[in-house]
Order: structure tokens, then C-alpha cells, then sequence
């Protein structure tokens, strides 16, 4: 029977760890599958790291300073030892009783991945009109199939992040990311409970680095390993505006148009300039592409301790 991982970012969640901590083993223990808990402190200030540290069995990995929810999922994530990967949050709106469900259709559907579906969310208007803004254009830019990339409640097969490191706020697109290199993606309606402890990290700038990780994602599903093929195609139609606009700047010249007062000359240069620009920078990216997949890249974080209690996981 496959083992399991659960992996929590926590920032700041003093108040919600130990009920949080108690529910995920409660689940874990009657599944009867060897386990183990992890949670990431992201540089908690509220004494949560010390709170967690009394929790038995949990593996603590507490980060130098608050790098960002992804960069601590990420290094919970390398840090996990099992067979599957469970991501949740911190503020227990996830209901670690849909753990088991997630499993399930899982193993049922041979699924790389499941995804929860957040369907009556327990959040203001505001948070909620964004998400459903934001998964909208999702859906139109990265097609990654479900309904709520934004729920952290997902189950994943270890070997999907395989070589894969998160960065920015890439946990909301790690569906998409993982489709891109073949893998297959199931989704289910999980609980959402409302927020009863803590304050909410949600603000307008996590909604700005989204959209433009976002626009990351999108790139990178359409042009990661052939970024010559979209600079090209820009640089190749520029040169042929730039020849048009040639073409006719020859034209007038013929007639007697002098060419120091001929905007369409200097439009002729501009168009000619940027296409040969776009095409070098191609050439470019395309390189960097092949050297990016050639050499380990550098983590965007970097971890302090890593604290494990002596119990260990029901097996």
C-alpha cells in the first residue's frame, strides 16, 4: 500500500497548527498507510515554529525568513520521503478528512494527480469574485482542465516533481506545470470551511504575482523548449512590415519626396531594427533554454533547520 506525505506551508498559524495537526493525524492513523506530517514554517513570527515543535510525529522545517508560500510547499515537498504527496494550508480551511477521497479516485481513475474543487467556498465576496476572475482567465491562458487552482488541497504521485522546482506563486498552476510534461489530472469537490483563527495572508500583490506567473505558465506551455519559434515569427513579420513600408518609401522617392520629411522612411528603419532585434533575442532565449535544461538551477529559498520528533507515522 502506497506511503503518504502530508505537506503544510504555514506562516503565522500559532492558533491553528496543533487542531490542524490533530485532524490530519486523525485521518492519517485510520487509513492504515505508513505516513508522515510535514509543515514548513515560512518565518512565522507569532511563536508558531515553537507551538509546532511540541506535535509529535511531524517533521518541522522552518525557512531563515518568509519566502512566499511556494518556496516553503517546495521545500516540503522535497523534503516528503513517500509515495504520494498531499499540499494543504495552513488555516484549516482545508478539511483533512477529504484526504481519503482524494486517494481514492486517485487510485481508481490511475490519475498522476487530483485536484480539489473548493465549490462553496467559505471566503468574502471579495476573495471569492477575484478567485473565480482569475481561475476564468486560467482556463482561457493555461488549460489546465479543473475548475479551482487555487485550492492548495491536492494529491500528487512523488514522481511528478521530479525535477521540478516552484518559484513566484507557481503553487496555484502546479496542475497546469505538471499536464505540460504529460501527467494526468483528475479533480473532486473537497469541504471548505470557513476561517475561525488567524488572519488571512491574501492580499492585492499575491493577486498581481499570480497574473503575471500566470502569463510564466502560458509561456512556458507554448514556447518552453522553442522560444525561437515566437520571436521569430514576431522578428520574420516585422522585416516583411519593414519591406512593405520599404517598398513604398522607394516609391515616394521616385516621385520627388524628399526623404528627411518622410515618416514612412524612419517607420521602414524601426520596423527592420525591431524584427532583426526579436529574431537575436530568439536565437538567445533559445540557448538560455537549452542551457536551463542543462544545469541544476539555484532554489529560490533557503532552509535553517529541519526538526523531526522521535515518534514516526502509524505503518
Amino acid at each position: 500500500m502506497n506511503s503518504l506525505s502530508i505537506v503544510v506551508p504555514i506562516f503565522n498559524e500559532a492558533e491553528n497548527v496543533v487542531r490542524l495537526h490533530e485532524e490530519i493525524r486523525t485521518v492519517c492513523d485510520k487509513l492504515d498507510r505508513h505516513y508522515e506530517i510535514i509543515f514548513v514554517d515560512d518565518g512565522s513570527t507569532d511563536g508558531t515554529a515553537e507551538v509546532a515543535r511540541k506535535l509529535s510525529p511531524l517533521k518541522l522545517i522552518c525557512l531563515r525568513r518568509n519566502f512566499g508560500q511556494t518556496a516553503a510547499m517546495d521545500a516540503g515537498i522535497k523534503a516528503a520521503e513517500n509515495d504520494y504527496i498531499v499540499t494543504m494550508d495552513g488555516d484549516c480551511q482545508n478539511d483533512p478528512a477529504d484526504i481519503s477521497r482524494l486517494i481514492s479516485h486517485l487510485e481508481e481513475n490511475n490519475l498522476d494527480i487530483v485536484s480539489g474543487w473548493r465549490k462553496n467556498r467559505k471566503d468574502s465576496f471579495l476573495k471569492r469574485f477575484t478567485s473565480r476572475g482569475a481561475n476564468l482567465l486560467r482556463y482561457i491562458m493555461v488549460h489546465d482542465n479543473i475548475h479551482d487552482s487555487g485550492c492548495s488541497l491536492k494529491i500528487y504521485k512523488r514522481e511528478c516533481f521530479e525535477g521540478v522546482n516552484l518559484y513566484g506563486e507557481m503553487h496555484r498552476f502546479i496542475p497546469a506545470l505538471l499536464k505540460i510534461k504529460g501527467f494526468t489530472i483528475g479533480e473532486i469537490v473537497v469541504n471548505h470551511r470557513p476561517r475561525t483563527a488567524g488572519k488571512t495572508k491574501y492580499n492585492w500583490k499575491r493577486t498581481i504575482k499570480g497574473f503575471l506567473d500566470m502569463i510564466s505558465v502560458w509561456f512556458w506551455h507554448k514556447y518552453a523548449v522553442r522560444p525561437l519559434h515566437l520571436m521569430g515569427t514576431l522578428g520574420i513579420v516585422m522585416l516583411l512590415l519593414g519591406a512593405a513600408s520599404g517598398v513604398w518609401t522607394t516609391i515616394n522617392f521616385i516621385r520627388g519626396q524628399s526623404l528627411t520629411d518622410d515618416f514612412q522612411a524612419f517607420l521602414t528603419i524601426t520596423f527592420i531594427a525591431v524584427g532583426l532585434f526579436l529574431l537575436v533575442f530568439g536565437l538567445i532565449a533559445d540557448v538560455l533554454v537549452k542551457i536551463y535544461y542543462g544545469n541544476k538551477i539555484d532554489m529560490p529559498y533557503s532552509v535553517k533547520e529541519v526538526f523531526e520528533s522521535d515518534e514516526t507515522g502509524k505503518d
